[in-house]
């Protein structure tokens, strides 16, 4: 017990809760978003609609709308952004990993990549990008898997799995385990061996971002733990930086809109869907 702090009573207990309302914690999200410390240098505060730091081992979600551009940054270089994205209009619409491959003939992902569902349609687009390490192969850890490397895997212990964080942040918008597919990650590469095999990259270094914009309303799952293939012995995770504000999705104006047939064919796919509601 404190003993510089009284809650002896409901009202004493009262005081002291009200006395520390203006504490901060390193990880947290910002209320309202324009107060964020770390606010990016490109974009007006006041236009922020999310901002928030996302711990080693921690996960976040959140609803946006569509045209919402989305930042995420690796502060010191050791942060694995595990996302899974889910139609707002409807989850059973999500994120497909192998059309988001498939799609535009490339399976590394990186500026210009649409992230597809499995209904044609462009979930987000991935307009910038100063990392290049990301990975769309080998979604995210399980319990069992975290258990046979760290000894644990438990959401509040020393090394959550991917997927048991994936699983809270979705049971804030209603959603199960059911609702979970395969998922990509930010940050920790990877590439594919001849022989078929994968090499872990790492990270490209700290500071580096990937910003993703919401080409329809979307639910945004987010879980901030080790890469499955990441060879360090111990649980290495750094903290995730989340900003996004208000900007417009892509259309018929912009040059990725018709970069491919296949690409125009989604992009007009998500216009049509969008445009009939």
């Amino acid at each position: 017990m404190n003993p510089d702090r009284d809650t002896s009573t409901v009202l004493a207990a009262r005081g002291d809760a009200r006395a520390r309302s203006g504490t901060a914690a390193e990880f947290m999200p910002y209320l309202p978003a324009a107060t964020s410390p770390f606010a990016p240098d490109d974009v007006d505060p006041g236009d922020l609609t999310w901002a928030e730091t996302v711990a080693p081992g921690g996960y976040t979600s959140r609803v946006l709308a569509r045209g919402t551009r989305l930042r995420l940054t690796d502060v010191t270089g050791d942060a694995c952004a595990n996302v899974l994205l889910l139609s707002a209009l409807g989850p059973w619409e999500r994120l497909n990993v192998a059309d988001t491959q498939k799609i535009p003939w490339q399976a590394y992902l990186g500026e210009g990549h649409p992230l597809l569902s499995g209904d044609g349609r462009v979930l987000a687009t991935i307009v910038a990008d100063s990392s290049g390490h990301h990975d769309a192969f080998c979604g995210t850890t399980s319990d069992a898997w975290n258990v046979r490397r760290y000894g644990d895997a438990a959401p509040q212990g020393p090394s959550p799995s991917g997927r048991g964080l994936l699983t809270l942040a979705a049971s804030k918008h209603g959603l199960g385990p059911r609702d979970l597919a395969p998922s990509v990650s930010f940050f920790q590469g990877v590439r594919v061996e001849p022989d078929g095999g994968f090499r872990w990259l790492g990270s490209a270094g700290p500071g580096r971002s990937v910003d993703l914009l919401a080409e329809m309303p979307l639910v945004v799952l987010l879980a901030n733990t080790a890469h499955p293939l990441d060879p360090r012995p111990g649980f290495t995770v750094g903290p995730l930086r989340v900003h996004a504000w208000r900007s417009a999705p892509t259309g018929p104006g912009d040059a990725r809109f018709t970069a491919t047939p296949e690409l125009h064919r989604a992009y007009l796919n998500t216009r049509d869907h969008l445009e009939a509601r």
